[in-house]
């Protein structure tokens, strides 16, 4: 499989692109910093510039991909602006690009929270709103999508296991255990067309998966 990870130098898609290029597939992963590469390089990733909030086209970049996983953000301390061009406005623009292209598979790294973003602190509200809209232009695409909704997110050691489903509460999981249930939600045709929230737990996470 040939995988394009957008926020290709993010603390979840350098876990995932060390996971999927160790299992043999082809990583790629998008960034807009060219000091950034030599990371992604070094998790077995091709790293591809591509400023995605400048390029109105993002076809180009992704040509020949089997997938595309969404994992990108404006990030901590962005204003709202950014939170509507890059957490919506890039995941939409790679919906569109595979949608030219004909890359069916295509999976969201959401956040718990984002299903009801009218729950939202004033301050984080921007966030949830964007991520919101990105999910239901996700979902309403037409594409093989999967929606993962990562609870808070820590740098802990990963165990390996986790809670996934709907509606299972709030809670906590380390960027190793996001990183490896995405590689999971990759190869398993279950997952394609379900929205899930995921937290620390106690199932292996292909099986958690699988149970999805």
């Amino acid at each position: 499989m040939d995988v394009v990870i957008a926020g290709g130098h993010g603390q979840i898609a350098l876990r995932l692109e060390k996971l999927l290029s160790a299992r043999g597939e082809r990583v790629r992963g998008l960034i807009r910093n060219p000091d950034h590469a030599a990371d992604v390089e070094a998790r077995g990733a091709e790293p591809v510039m591509c400023d995605m909030e400048a390029e109105d086209d993002l076809a180009p970049f992704v040509e020949g991909a089997d997938a595309i996983v969404f994992a990108a953000g404006a990030g901590p301390g962005s204003g709202p602006e950014r939170k509507r061009t890059v957490d919506l406005g890039a995941a939409t623009k790679l919906i569109d690009a595979a949608r030219q292209l004909g890359i069916d598979r295509y999976v969201m790294v959401s956040a718990i929270g984002a299903s009801d973003p009218e729950r939202a602190s004033d301050a984080m509200r921007p966030y949830y709103d964007a991520k919101a809209e990105a999910d239901a232009r996700l979902a309403q695409s037409g594409l093989a999508f999967t929606i993962v909704r990562p609870g808070r997110l820590t740098n802990d050691p990963g165990t390996g296991h986790v809670r996934a489903g709907r509606d299972i509460g709030t809670g906590s999981i380390t960027r190793d255990d996001v990183a490896a249930t995405l590689a999971a939600t990759l190869a398993a045709p279950n997952a394609i067309g379900v929205s899930f929230d995921v937290l620390e737990g106690d199932k292996p996470i292909e099986d958690a998966v699988a149970a999805l």
